[in-house]
Formats: C-alpha cells, sequence, structure tokens
C-alpha cells in the first residue's frame, strides 16, 4: 500500500502565473475546496478556496499568496499509514507526492487514503476490535499476538496512537477475526493488559457508511 499506488492524477497542480480566479474555477470544476502548487517540478504549497475568499482579489497571481502546509509531503515509497499522520497533522485533506529527487508526482487525497483502506480485507473481515493502553516500553505485538493466537483467534491489523488521557502511555488498536471478544479480552487481562475499548461486528460491512465508520473506529480518528 505505497503512496505511488494512490496517487490522483484528476488533480490538476496550479503554477505560480496562474490567476487566484483560475484557481478557484478549477476548484468549482473538480469539486475541492483545494489545490496543489508547483513550480518546475517543485512543489510549493497548497491553496485553498478559504485563501482565495479572504484575499478577495481574484486577479492575484498564485506567486502572489500565501500558500498552506508546503511541508505536507511524502515520497513515493511509504506506506498509505503515512499519508493519513501527515495529512492529519497538517489539517489538510490533501498530501502531495515526491519522488526521490524530490521531484512532484501528484496528491493523495485523504478520501483516497481512506478507501485505501476499507477495501483492504483487515477492514473489509468481520471480526471485533480491541482498544489497549500500555507504557511504550511494555509494547510487543509478538506477546500480544500470543496471547490473542492462544484463543484461536488471528490479529488482522494494528495501530498504534497516543493515548490522550496519558501521555505517557500508547493505545494499541487491534483488529482480530473473532467477533466474539469476551475469551480473548479475558485472556488478554490475565496476562496483565489493560482494554480500555472494544467494538463487535455483528457480520459483515453492509455499506460504505459502515466500512468508513469501521475504519475512523480502528484508527481511532
Amino acid at each position: 500500500m505505497r503512496a505511488l499506488d494512490f496517487i490522483n492524477h484528476l488533480i490538476p497542480p496550479l503554477k505560480f502565473t496562474d490567476k487566484v480566479k483560475m484557481a478557484l474555477s478549477w476548484m468549482e470544476e473538480i469539486r475541492t475546496t483545494i489545490l496543489p502548487v508547483v513550480e518546475k517540478g517543485v512543489f510549493k504549497g497548497f491553496i485553498t478556496d478559504e485563501i482565495i475568499y479572504d484575499i478577495n482579489n481574484p486577479e492575484l497571481t498564485i506567486g502572489e499568496v500565501e500558500l498552506l502546509a508546503n511541508s505536507c509531503v511524502v515520497q513515493l515509497d511509504r506506506h498509505i499509514y503515512e499519508v493519513l499522520r501527515i495529512s492529519s497533522e497538517n489539517q489538510v485533506n490533501m498530501v502531495a507526492v515526491l519522488d526521490r529527487e524530490l521531484k512532484y508526482q501528484g496528491v493523495i487525497t485523504e478520501e483516497d487514503a481512506v478507501s485505501a483502506f476499507t477495501d483492504s480485507i483487515s477492514i473489509q473481515t468481520p471480526g471485533g476490535v480491541l482498544i489497549l493502553s500500555m507504557f511504550m516500553t511494555d509494547y510487543s505485538l509478538y506477546d500480544i499476538a500470543r496471547v490473542v493466537e492462544s484463543e484461536n483467534a488471528k490479529i488482522l491489523s494494528s495501530f498504534i496512537s497516543n493515548d490522550p488521557l496519558d501521555d505517557s502511555k500508547i493505545k494499541v488498536t487491534l483488529k482480530t477475526d473473532q467477533v466474539e471478544l469476551r475469551h480473548i479480552k479475558a485472556t488478554l487481562e490475565r496476562f496483565g493488559y489493560k482494554i480500555i475499548d472494544q467494538y463487535q461486528e455483528e457480520g459483515g460491512i453492509s455499506s460504505e457508511q459502515d466500512r468508513l465508520g469501521n475504519l475512523l473506529r480502528f484508527l481511532d480518528i
């Protein structure tokens, strides 16, 4: 799931000599609120409809406007996880993709990244989600997997995030292939793991909205 595989080629880059009114026209045409700006193959940042409305001068060129999030980039070989992380950190729903020479290759939208996850077998497969809280020094996916597998279950995916309730700890989110989590949860707790939340799916994912909700719960967004 490399960034290279999810570039959205339908979103064109603007250049410094383009006028602001052209940017707004493109946004309306392709139904977006943000576009990348590229000059001589180098990504310079994003322009948004909010920036355009704030400056209120459609005749200005893009080069005369202060752009947004010029560090919101990933390289071609980075995992789609990295795209979501950088998008979230910059609070921008689009990430520029660069090659090894740092030349612009295209963009991935947040929607593209989410779709990549929802199409994956780990999200589509019915199962359950457990969220554990622990110190980073105590984290070992190998040890956790051994406990889960002792209950005849498999970990399909795992995700680590900061614990907003305790800066000294992390949250480990596990997607298992078992809908019934009672025995897995009890065994994990017997081995000293703290379970802070869980989600159980009653069956297959029936709609796009269900798939997206499942993913957001898994990623804890």
